[in-house]
């Protein structure tokens, strides 16, 4: 895991429609991957694929066990980047929002 990375970035990611919608779904609790292929119709290399800078950041856990993948996210780690910075108050609210309107 990488530690050393640009908020901006980070947020900028964190708060892409392509990344937020899985991590809504990852909001309560881990996910494994047949579960968000289906909910979010798009494949597990997909889902991958967006996670890729928050995995490496770790942000998102991704758990390999055999066949299955597992994702997951370290509420910790977001709710410490999100509340750093009075600069990212609005997107926490954004993120929010965004939430709402998924559920």
């Amino acid at each position: 895991m990488n530690e050393d990375f640009d908020k901006r970035q980070m947020m900028d990611v964190l708060v892409d429609p392509n990344v937020s919608v899985i991590l809504s779904e990852l909001e309560d609790g881990e996910k494994d991957s047949i579960y968000l292929t289906k909910k979010l119709q798009i494949s597990e290399d997909e889902i991958k694929s967006r996670l890729s800078y928050v995995t490496e950041h770790g942000f998102v856990i991704v758990r390999q066990d055999g066949k299955s993948t597992s994702f997951s996210v370290d509420r910790d780690k977001l709710n410490k980047i999100m509340e750093s910075d009075e600069n990212f108050a609005s997107v926490v609210d954004g993120l929010t929002e965004l939430d709402q309107f998924l559920n």
